[in-house]
């Protein structure tokens, strides 16, 4: 060892590995004695670490929850991994708390390190669109009552902008393209409905819990996918390309969609996008040839934007 720090700093990176240790098996690993090895637990008790150690010939000692998170301590690779995930977070919905924590991390790295992380993020970008600004408060209180079983109330804003007061059994929250929706069962309506996050306000619990239904048989995710993430859910659009699935899924940068081999030369997309425009975009740009089924608006802005490529290259 070279000294007491650094034989705490290791001890507590042991112990963020989230075991159990016996105490003669956690002092080899340490290479110390046992009764150091008891002497840096108290000093990292002291130090706000919640140690929790049973009776027993050398003990067994674990890192639990307490009352306030002390600092954790991670290796290299850990370091850089959260701070490119705080980055690629803030980048998209949760801004405000991601580029708080980014900027406490990125403060503490040390050089060699912040230049990975720098090269790493100057070579990476996201394939998708920014979403509207996700409500961390929002997130949290369904997530706690979806958890918990209980009913919530919350103001919803509809398409139209028409606002109404909800009462929903909520089960699943589902990031889906680049908006997070509710599933949850509606009471008023007796139905499975979607709602989306950014247009959830003033959300309460009511204090009562509900016994959880059986979630819609193609399961949550695909049951947000088939209702929502269109102007209207029931004009989809339908694309038929000409070229396997498997290269048209490395190429497809869209909306949430389904892609489903016709057979090997052929597949067929099928989404309901929220800008019929950036999806004309988005098929284009996968590089092979299509054809758009329908709907007529998704027609009108391929044809708009093809007079406009055309007129650009005249």
């Amino acid at each position: 060892m070279n000294g007491p720090s650094v034989r705490m700093l290791e001890l507590l990176s042991v112990l963020q590995s989230g075991r159990s240790w016996p105490g003669g098996e956690l002092a080899e690993r340490l290479r110390t004695s046992p009764r150091t090895l008891r002497r840096d637990i108290d000093r990292l008790r002291e130090l706000g670490y919640p140690v929790l150690s049973t009776r027993g010939p050398g003990g067994n000692y674990r890192l639990v929850a307490g009352r306030a998170m002390p600092p954790l301590l991670f290796t290299d690779d850990e370091a850089v991994a959260a701070a490119l995930g705080l980055r690629m977070v803030a980048f998209g919905q949760v801004e405000g708390a991601a580029d708080n924590a980014l900027r406490k991390l990125e403060q503490v790295l040390p050089a060699p390190l912040r230049h990975r992380l720098e090269a790493v993020s100057a070579s990476t970008e996201a394939a998708s669109r920014s979403g509207p600004t996700l409500d961390l408060d929002v997130l949290r209180r369904l997530s706690t009552a979806a958890y918990a079983h209980q009913d919530v109330r919350f103001s919803y804003r509809n398409r139209a902008g028409t606002s109404s007061r909800r009462r929903v059994e909520p089960y699943r929250q589902i990031l889906l393209g680049r908006r997070w929706y509710l599933l949850g069962w509606d009471l008023d309506r007796a139905d499975w409905r979607t709602f989306r996050l950014d247009r959830i306000t003033e959300v309460t619990t009511s204090g009562t819990t509900f016994r959880a239904r059986d979630l819609p048989e193609d399961g949550a995710a695909s049951f947000v996918q088939r209702t929502t993430s269109g102007p209207d859910a029931s004009r989809q659009g339908v694309v038929r390309f000409a070229a396997p699935a498997e290269m048209v899924s490395e190429r497809l940068v869209a909306e949430a969609g389904s892609l489903t081999p016709i057979d090997g030369h052929n597949c067929r997309y099928v989404t309901a996008a929220e800008s019929w425009e950036w999806l004309a975009v988005a098929l284009a740009a996968v590089g092979v040839p299509y054809t758009i089924e329908g709907p007529l608006e998704l027609l009108a802005h391929s044809r708009t934007l093809a007079a406009r490529v055309t007129a650009a290259t005249a």
